[in-house]
């Protein structure tokens, strides 16, 4: 049986958060997977590490602010390190305490070895939830 490709594994990656399956979505990784969050807000983590912490985060307060409606990527970047995938994401979510819309952009950095998420880096752009949340 092959592993699926890093192209696959973002893939896999949205259909489980358009499905809302973030114990899925936590599976992706690595037991030592990392995320990262350049941006975070304050009272968001910038680095979690593991797969139960990014588990836990997952089904924390902290995604519970927004729902996903739709995710899709504008651009992948395959690299000269088999490993690493750049994508350009746009997203289409609701705040759920308000129900109002927003949109957002961000630019994302993988690194996938053997079917497992490593590093997800994610640079998001803020503003559109902050405009939703100010709505």
């Amino acid at each position: 049986m092959s592993l699926p490709t890093p192209r696959d594994v973002i893939a896999r990656r949205r259909s489980l958060i358009l499905e809302h399956d973030l114990n899925g979505f936590a599976d992706l990784f690595a037991a030592g997977g990392v995320i990262e969050l350049p941006f975070a807000p304050p009272g968001m983590p910038k680095r979690l590490e593991g797969r139960e912490a990014i588990r836990s985060f997952s089904a924390g307060a902290g995604t519970s602010l927004m729902q996903i409606e739709d995710m899709w990527a504008t651009q992948v970047y395959e690299t000269t390190d088999p490993e690493v995938l750049i994508v350009e994401l746009e997203t289409k979510a609701v705040v759920t305490t308000t129900g109002v819309p927003f949109q957002g952009t961000s630019v994302q950095v993988f690194r996938i070895r053997d079917g497992e998420i490593l590093l997800f880096r994610d640079y998001w752009n803020p503003q559109g939830l902050a405009e939703a949340l100010n709505h």
